[in-house]
């Protein structure tokens, strides 16, 4: 399952970076930092959520990719696929304000956290 979540990954981010305007050869693939993780809402709130994670994740310095996907098997899941210049691009995000403000927002909604796992790219033209 972990090899499927790395293509997905590498997928989404060879999409986004292209969308955002920078070639993959501007990307060390070896520094990049990728997450996919799983965040239930309280019943009925995803939508809400998904909103306020959107909100969130605009104009993120050191982004390349940042997805949210919603969970066909369960209504109230979200899947996050986030992908990072480097993990210091992400741990700086934690402390912009419109992701303090989405953290504020969502923390009454958010029922819980399933999986999380930390991906790499597995080998290169892959």
């Amino acid at each position: 399952m972990f090899a499927r979540r790395t293509v997905l990954v590498g997928a989404g981010a060879a999409l986004l970076v292209s969308r955002k305007g920078l070639a993959m050869e501007e990307i060390e693939p070896e520094n990049v930092y990728a997450i996919i993780g799983q965040m239930m809402s309280g019943p009925g709130k995803r939508e809400e959520l998904i909103t306020y994670l959107g909100e969130g994740s605009k104009d993120m310095p050191g982004n390349l990719a940042y997805q949210i996907w919603r969970d066909k098997g369960d209504e109230n899941s979200v899947w996050i696929t986030e992908v990072w210049r480097d993990e210091a691009s992400h741990k700086a995000s934690l402390a912009l304000p419109q992701v303090q403000e989405a953290i504020r927002k969502a923390r009454p909604i958010i029922a819980g956290f399933g999986a999380r796992a930390e991906v790499e790219r597995a080998g290169s033209g892959q």
